[in-house]
């Protein structure tokens, strides 16, 4: 007997614990990590994680602006905004999805007045037409939970709300980055405008030139129309990048949060230098990038629904009770006499609903396949962005490499054109092509440096900026809701 009651006594322990009809998670497998990044080159090392410097990662661009500008992003940027109220929605999900694993506790009571009709069929004889009925109740009940369901959909919202927490994160790196590309090109056309006031202030002394040996009856008159053309066009082409630097400083203004109308960035010519961005080896890229764990978090809640989708094939047992005070308000309501009371277990099954749980795990499984290619394929752009950017810094700098060999022989070009043409050595079309030719050059080379920062602020985005997966909210952070209410 006693052993009857003991094995009684843990069958009942099991039950109560409960169990979970979810799969074992696993992360999804992606395709061979390489070893190294195959475009980082001999010049690019690698190191362990955490290479990136945590936190404000464009305090590697040294430069006091890009600082400033950046800091407003995350204050004032309504993008980011909305998606810290989309993270918040999704810690409140956390928190209702675990309530129900609590006892819940209702109280309830009415006063009412009733009145029967005369005519109700089957009125016992002497009941009154008109009485009142007063009720105090509280009700009490607890789902076991035997199967998981409850528990699973915990897990579900908390890594939907882990994936929210990673997705904030991505807009926030995504828009850090356009911020500093932004920025990069909008230092890069106040070089440019530099270049061709000073290229405008050599035409008009070319011109000027050309003018007198025009009016010495030394040069033609072609001589003068060509100075003017080339004058004219420089000109041209300074107004231009002023307008190309007006739209950069605009979209500044709203990823700050700022109107445009009232923002204003003054001009300044400064030479950002190109950081040694150190990439760590190809899978520190999982552990970096807040998408990728975005992605896994998502696998991992379908993973629980298809733990939901299980537990309804069986049966959901609560336990509940009933307890309060009724009468018809003859005298005191919370009185023994009046009490009342229920108490006892509840089951629902499904007999039969036209294969409606079957094809609502199939849904979950497939929901789980599709999450599982979700994340390879995160993964593999990962992968993609970071050569991408590698390969647009190597080749780039050699490109740069190349161009300011081109600045130095056309500006030798350009000097001794001119030089011939005051002797009247030489015709001015060669003194136009080879001025042009070299202001070409100059900002070719301008337009290659801001393309180089540009690339390697794509790289610190393709490499998670300083994030980690460290930084992914915990159970117990997504589980804190602030109450909105003053």
């Amino acid at each position: 007997m006693k052993r009857v009651k003991h094995r009684v006594a843990l069958l009942g322990s099991v039950m109560l614990a409960g169990c979970s009809l979810a799969p074992d998670y696993h992360v999804p497998d992606v395709p061979a990590v390489p070893v190294s990044f195959k475009e980082s080159g001999p010049w690019q090392l690698a190191h362990p994680a955490d290479t990136l410097p945590r936190g404000p990662w464009w305090a590697v661009y040294a430069d006091a602006d890009l600082d400033r500008l950046e800091a407003m992003v995350d204050a004032n940027n309504p993008t980011i905004a909305e998606a810290v109220a989309a993270y918040d929605v999704a810690r409140a999900d956390v928190a209702q999805a675990a309530s129900p694993l609590l006892p819940q506790v209702i109280a309830g009571g009415q006063l009412t007045a009733n009145k029967q009709s005369e005519r109700r069929p089957l009125r016992p004889r002497g009941q009154m037409n008109e009485y009142p009925s007063n009720v105090l109740d509280t009700s009490i009940s607890y789902d076991l939970d035997l199967w998981g369901r409850l528990r699973n959909g915990l897990a579900a919202q908390t890594a939907a709300a882990q994936a929210s927490g990673a997705d904030l994160a991505t807009i926030q790196l995504s828009l850090h980055a356009e911020l500093a590309t932004d920025y990069t090109s909008l230092r890069g056309l106040d070089a440019q405008a530099k270049l061709l006031r000073q290229a405008v202030e050599i035409y008009q002394r070319a011109l000027s030139i050309t003018q007198a040996r025009y009016d010495g009856k030394i040069a033609s008159g072609l001589d003068v129309a060509q100075a003017e053309d080339q004058l004219q066009s420089a000109q041209a082409a300074e107004t231009e990048v002023l307008n190309q630097r007006a739209l950069y400083e605009h979209a500044i203004a709203s990823l700050v949060g700022q109107p445009a109308s009232s923002f204003s960035i003054k001009p300044r010519v400064v030479r950002i230098a190109v950081p040694d961005i150190p990439t760590g080896v190809p899978s520190t890229l999982l552990q970096r990038r807040p998408d990728i764990a975005a992605a896994e978090r998502r696998v991992a809640a379908a993973n629980a629904v298809v733990g939901i989708a299980r537990a309804a094939f069986y049966p959901d047992i609560s336990l509940s009770a009933l307890v309060g005070f009724q009468n018809t308000g003859q005298a005191a309501l919370l009185s023994a006499p009046f009490t009342f009371w229920t108490i006892g277990p509840q089951m629902l099954f499904p007999l039969f609903e036209g294969g409606l749980r079957r094809a609502q795990e199939a849904s979950a499984n497939a929901q789980l396949r599709g999450a599982g290619e979700a994340y390879r394929s995160v993964v593999l752009t990962a992968f993609r962005q970071v050569e991408d950017s590698l390969s647009s810094l190597r080749i780039l700098g050699d490109e740069l490499r190349q161009e300011k060999a081109a600045v130095v022989s056309s500006q030798r070009a350009a000097t001794m054109a001119m030089s011939l043409y005051r002797e009247g050595a030489t015709n001015y079309l060669d003194v136009v092509q080879t001025q042009t030719a070299w202001l070409d050059a100059q900002r070719t080379e301008l337009a290659l440096e801001t393309r180089e920062l540009q690339a390697s602020v794509q790289l610190v985005r393709a490499l998670g900026g300083g994030w980690t997966t460290r930084d992914l909210p915990d159970t117990e952070m997504v589980a804190q809701v602030t109450d909105p209410t003053p």
